[in-house]
């Protein structure tokens, strides 16, 4: 009974083991998704370059230009963050639920 569990055993971590591991082909396409981003970044206009980005190409918000164009159109609640109930901090504002 012992020799049975511990086969048992062994074949779910076996198993277990190989799953977890990514396949080829896998790997080929987060290295060509990489590769588009920096193609992108690459031809992205000189305005774009004045600010900061991170790898990925997205604004680095640690910097002060950047965190100066996220800051909401409309009123903004006590702790700073947009009030969702006026029209122009929310795109969905006045549209009637189907």
């Amino acid at each position: 009974m012992k020799k049975l569990l511990t086969g048992l055993l062994a074949m779910f971590m076996g198993l277990t083991v190989t799953m977890a591991q990514t396949p080829a082909t896998a790997k080929k396409e987060v290295k060509s998704a990489k590769a588009k981003t920096e193609k992108t970044t690459a031809a992205a206009p000189a305005a774009a370059a004045t600010t900061k980005t991170k790898k990925d190409g997205t604004p680095d918000k640690r910097y002060k230009e950047n965190k100066a164009a996220a800051t909401p159109a409309g009123p903004t609640k006590k702790d700073g963050t947009p009030d969702m109930r006026y029209k122009s901090n929310n795109k969905n504002a006045g549209k009637k639920k189907a």
